[in-house]
């Protein structure tokens, strides 16, 4: 799961970044000295096209990166990517994968692994957790560009301690109700992929398994339903939104810091800080942020794993350039850019701690040229959630498993715990052999 924020306050600071940043035209399909064009299929992001101008400026004239925008929407960048590799189309060089898309691109042979000096590049001071979203039956077939992890958000003015666990964030919120102060809980729980983050992260944090670790065969523990029970306790005792069933990351987001907002706490990604900051500077400064909730006292949660990984198509005519042009849209001074100018998590350990700003010839400032803890104050969360983090199940049919869980769980008010995994269990094995899907 990515987050794309399009923020005025990230607007500004592109625009005065930009020039001394990158002092160079936009690429495009514009040709280079050798004729070599690496076509680039990613999703819509705020500054990526930048980060292309700048790999085209080190690339001195031997490729030259042409951006190709997918749709903004996972499910049409998934469907156009797919219909085009099983044509055997020569014209994809290097595709931005969501995470959970790689074991199903590798098992179908449409992506290259990882080898020598490319593979030792991708994988150096990369988190273990989002590391293993890029692999696939112990092979590396993508280089991570941006990890995500959900964070709760939360106005310090009505709990100055933040809930640890879904348990006191739920009494929390019923409490404030009585109190008649704003007390709902925003979350994505609309049927779609954000309601199987949520639920993933959830039985995770639980201890619980809804797969086996290879993919193969459907567990439904203890764990998975305790998750079912929570998100039934937290649909039923009117501490959420009335539009809780049509949420997605963004009307999450509106919900928190619209003027007379109801909320007290947001599940969501990083990217509402840029937006909150820039839309609604009354409510953000009392925005605060800690990890996601757990559900075992005493232990930390373990929030699913999100981003976007890159990998070389199968059928590229120019796989070496295409390694090489991947690397640099994920290196560490590309993913500190997006970081600072849109809240996307870096993959890289080290770039959390870099205390140099983004212009590194010049002096530091919060406007102009941030470091990352100027423009990022959540990172240490994030850098700690991070650590915890899980990704969802590995397996090539993740899409037909995904479309099962988030139409059964819909909507989480008629989840009932015992009948609702049995269900989920019969249909995700299934769903596995797809069977009875059309995804």
């Amino acid at each position: 799961m990515r987050s794309a924020s399009r923020t005025a306050r990230g607007r500004r600071l592109v625009a005065a970044l930009g020039a001394a940043i990158i002092a160079m035209p936009l690429v495009a399909a514009c040709g280079s000295d050798s004729g070599i064009t690496i076509n680039v299929y990613y999703s819509p992001e705020q500054v990526f096209d930048k980060v292309v101008a700048k790999c085209n400026q080190q690339a001195n004239g031997r490729y030259t990166i042409a951006y190709n925008k997918l749709p903004r929407e996972g499910d049409g960048q998934r469907e156009q990517m797919v219909r085009r590799l099983a044509a055997n189309d020569s014209e994809m060089d290097v595709l931005g994968l969501d995470v959970v898309w790689v074991a199903e691109f590798a098992e179908a042979g449409w992506i290259l692994e990882w080898t020598g000096q490319h593979k030792a590049e991708a994988e150096r001071d990369v988190f273990p957790g989002p590391l293993s979203t890029a692999q696939w039956n112990g092979k590396l077939y993508s280089a991570t560009k941006n990890t995500n992890v959900q964070l709760l958000w939360y106005d310090d003015r009505l709990t100055p301690s933040p809930p640890k666990t879904f348990d006191e964030m739920i009494s929390t919120a019923e409490q404030l109700k009585k109190d008649g102060k704003p007390h709902q809980i925003l979350l994505t729980a609309a049927q779609y992929e954000g309601l199987v983050v949520n639920y993933n992260t959830i039985v995770n944090s639980a201890g619980g398994h809804i797969l086996s670790d290879d993919g193969k065969s459907v567990v439904m523990d203890e764990g998975a339903v305790k998750g079912l029970e929570i998100l039934k306790r937290l649909a039923s005792v009117g501490v959420t939104s009335s539009d809780l069933t049509s949420a997605k990351e963004q009307q999450v987001q509106l919900g928190f810091q619209q003027a007379n907002s109801k909320a007290a706490f947001q599940l969501n990604w990083p990217f509402v800080y840029a937006s909150i900051k820039s839309d609604a500077p009354d409510r953000f400064q009392h925005l605060r942020w800690t990890q996601y909730p757990g559900v075992i006292p005493g232990q930390p949660s373990k929030p699913t794993i999100g981003g976007f990984n890159l990998a070389v198509s199968a059928y590229s005519r120019h796989p070496q350039e295409s390694f090489e042009a991947a690397l640099c849209l994920r290196n560490a001074d590309n993913q500190k850019f997006q970081a600072i100018n849109e809240s996307l998590p870096p993959t890289i350990q080290s770039v959390y701690d870099d205390p140099t700003p983004v212009d590194k010839d010049k002096p530091a400032d919060e406007k102009t040229n941030p470091t990352m803890v100027m423009a990022y104050p959540m990172k240490d969360a994030v850098f700690e959630s991070l650590k915890a983090s899980e990704s969802r199940p590995l397996t090539p049919a993740y899409q037909n498993a995904s479309t099962v869980i988030s139409a059964i769980l819909s909507p989480p008010g008629d989840i009932d715990p015992p009948a609702t995994a049995a269900r989920l269990k019969r249909e995700l094995q299934d769903a596995l052999q797809s069977k009875g899907i059309l995804p």
